[in-house]
């Protein structure tokens, strides 16, 4: 949730994230209020407990012919308890279902708005350019025998589809290649769990207004994940980290398949792979000191980056605005990678900073100087995924329908240089 301090001192800073983001301002004074009613009815709770403990004592003491009449006003105190007892009850659970409906409060300088509204902070690499008429990845696939939708189609339904021969190889090289920079890089790999509990899914902050898109398994009270991230900001639930003596971070690369419903997606990007219900994917996260979060971030990036430039892809970096982050950014980064036939730019990876809100619904603290323990900051971004095969196939393409393998991805594909047609 977000830093209650924050929300005691200054309200208008969250006020100001929730407009930036094109959220409920009042749901601000509401948590205000909340807030005061859980601790009134806190501090009278305990100013009837103390007098019915002093009280205790007066009856302890007091004659044997004295007792019965002291004993009712007892019993009559300790309904008192019990009723202000239900009041704090009740006044903290309205006032932890009010907080919780708060999304991460965003850094300063993102810009506002909603999907159309980001910046783009850079592009770099060179607009692919062709003297013949490029196919879409869907064909290409087709034509190549890598992608077969149609059996795909056949044995789940939409948005289902078979990887078949270089196709898995490629996307399993693609991951390899991920995790070995991950690995250069200090991550540790983990295989992690797709069925999580409900308290991580909502810990993470996928439970609110994208839960339509999180598949759940009613009969055993589970959820699947559609990134690993909400397993590795689960890994370390209720515990206090220790970070290493040169001030490192502690980070992780989840290696998982992903399941997303895509409920709010009817209609678009229908054909092909590039909005699925099943994927792979390779998930950077970091745990790090709430002051290194932001140079965290960059570092993530500077990560996928590489990944891109490598891959021979002409992309961009935008800075998402406020309206289209997810509850538990304070910050995000699209990397979005040109598709030729599609003439514009799709997101490939992105990359967020989340500050310490994960952290502290799931109860994830450091000890700090002074004994004392604080919420560590998180962060997360995609290193590799089945996605990345679209912008892969239509950049390299060939007048023949063959692909050129990036060079960086040909080690782990024996040495194969052109995918040729089936």
């Amino acid at each position: 949730m977000i830093d209650l301090q924050l929300l005691r001192d200054h309200p208008d800073v969250i006020k100001a994230s929730q407009e930036a983001r094109g959220a409920s301002v009042s749901v601000v004074d509401d948590a205000v209020a909340a807030d005061t009613a859980r601790r009134g009815a806190i501090t009278a709770f305990e100013a009837l407990r103390a007098e019915q403990n002093a009280f205790g004592k007066t009856v302890a003491k007091a004659p044997k012919d004295e007792k019965a009449a002291l004993v009712q006003q007892a019993q009559a105190l300790a309904a008192k308890v019990k009723d202000a007892q239900a009041e704090v009850t009740s006044a903290e659970e309205a006032f932890d279902r009010v907080v919780r409906s708060i999304p991460n409060v965003v850094l300063p300088d993102v810009p506002k708005g909603g999907e159309d509204d980001f910046v783009t902070l850079r592009t770099v690499g060179t607009k692919p350019e062709f003297d013949f008429e490029p196919k879409d990845h869907a064909d290409l696939g087709e034509h190549l025998g890598i992608i077969d939708i149609p059996r795909g189609v056949k044995v789940s339904g939409s948005r289902f589809y078979f990887l078949r021969g270089l196709g898995a190889r490629l996307e399993i090289a693609l991951m390899n290649l991920g995790l070995d920079r991950a690995i250069e890089h200090g991550f540790e790999p983990l295989i992690t769990p797709t069925l999580v509990r409900p308290e991580t899914m909502a810990g993470t902050g996928f439970l609110g207004e994208h839960a339509a898109e999180v598949y759940r398994l009613e009969a055993d009270d589970l959820y699947l994940t559609g990134t690993s991230e909400v397993a590795l900001a689960g890994f370390h639930a209720d515990e206090i980290l220790s970070f290493p003596e040169s001030g490192e971070g502690i980070r992780y690369a989840g290696w998982s398949t992903c399941y997303r419903r895509e409920a709010g997606s009817a209609g678009k990007d229908n054909r092909g792979i590039l909005r699925v219900h099943q994927f792979n994917k390779l998930e950077m996260f970091a745990y790090v000191l709430p002051e290194q979060a932001e140079a965290e971030h960059q570092r993530l990036v500077a990560m996928q980056e590489s990944m891109m430039q490598d891959l021979g892809l002409h992309y961009r970096v935008i800075d998402v605005a406020g309206g289209d982050l997810g509850t538990s950014a304070a910050r995000k980064y699209d990397i979005e990678a040109w598709v030729p036939t599609q003439g514009t730019f799709r997101e490939l990876t992105s990359t967020s900073n989340c500050t310490t809100f994960q952290a502290r619904r799931l109860d994830t603290r450091y000890r700090t100087e002074t004994g004392k323990t604080a919420p560590v900051a998180t962060l997360n971004g995609t290193l590799a995924t089945t996605r990345w095969i679209v912008a892969i196939l239509e950049t390299h393409q060939q007048a023949d329908g063959s692909v050129v393998v990036p060079e960086v991805l040909r080690p782990y594909l024996g040495g194969v240089e052109v995918i040729e047609p089936r």
